[in-house]
């Protein structure tokens, strides 16, 4: 066994997370540490994954024919160009993942599939996701896309380089584009030591939490769809529906905004 599956990571952590069976024993053991002190999480993991389902769903209604899902981690169950191909059986989807066993577990279940494609990339550098010859061919830029990068900002810690990384992502693409994004909230995490640590120590991807109003900057020049930020459970396309039980246990603020 390589070194990089013995090390947990944060995208099998969220598969285990999920139920998912992609995932070894490091990242188990991480994840375990984790729900122990925070046990809500698995159900955030849940609540943010039929986010990801509900706003492809409304995106791809809305007219969306490519996705770009950065930090998409491995697309299994739910994943976004099987619920987008529902609608739209020519969806094209490039996945995006900074962790290589990631990228690979997907590109051997994208194996056959033409209108899909999987690379390694970092969010904290988009350009280099955008130029990345794959991820160029496979997508039209001179399209509206849409951009997702659900449970993946709040791994870079620095508020203002998350700021820079999607601006870079909203410059490079067209008018009608849109962004799913979804972020752990400082709200739920209160002390979020536990996790930070876990992260921190045990993976190349450390965490941090930010409010909901800091989730909402990270919209700046987007235009916030209804019902703007909200947690990810009570998200649906225009109204929220779902009252989580208690806000300190909604985990995941969630939203969409299209590009004026």
């Amino acid at each position: 066994m390589t070194e990089s599956r013995k090390a947990a990571t944060a995208a099998r952590m969220y598969d285990y997370y999920l139920g998912g069976s992609h995932n070894f024993p490091a990242d188990r053991e991480a994840a375990d540490y984790v729900i122990e002190r925070y046990p809500f999480i698995p159900e955030a993991a849940r609540a943010n994954r039929a986010f990801v389902v509900n706003a492809v769903r409304h995106l791809s209604e809305s007219g969306i024919r490519q996705f770009l899902d950065i930090g998409s981690g491995i697309p299994t169950v739910d994943n976004v160009h099987a619920i987008a191909r529902q609608i739209h059986p020519e969806t094209r989807v490039a996945y995006v993942d900074i962790d290589p066993v990631a990228v690979a577990e997907s590109l051997d279940i994208l194996d056959g599939d033409d209108l899909a494609v999987a690379v390694r990339g970092d969010v904290q550098q988009p350009q280099a996701v955008l130029d990345h010859p794959e991820v160029r061919r496979l997508l039209d830029f001179g399209r509206p896309i849409g951009v997702i990068l659900a449970a993946v900002l709040h791994f870079v810690p620095e508020h203002r380089a998350a700021e820079e990384a999607v601006g870079t992502l909203v410059g490079s693409v067209v008018p009608g584009s849109r962004f799913i994004m979804s972020h752990s909230a400082t709200e739920s995490f209160e002390l979020f030591t536990a996790a930070e640590d876990v992260y921190q120590r045990r993976t190349s991807t450390p965490g941090t939490v930010r409010t909901r109003a800091e989730v909402e900057r990270l919209f700046t020049g987007l235009e916030l769809l209804e019902p703007g930020v909200v947690w990810a459970q009570e998200w649906r396309p225009g109204v929220a529906v779902e009252k989580v039980e208690s806000p300190r246990l909604g985990g995941i603020w969630a939203g969409v905004g299209s590009k004026p």
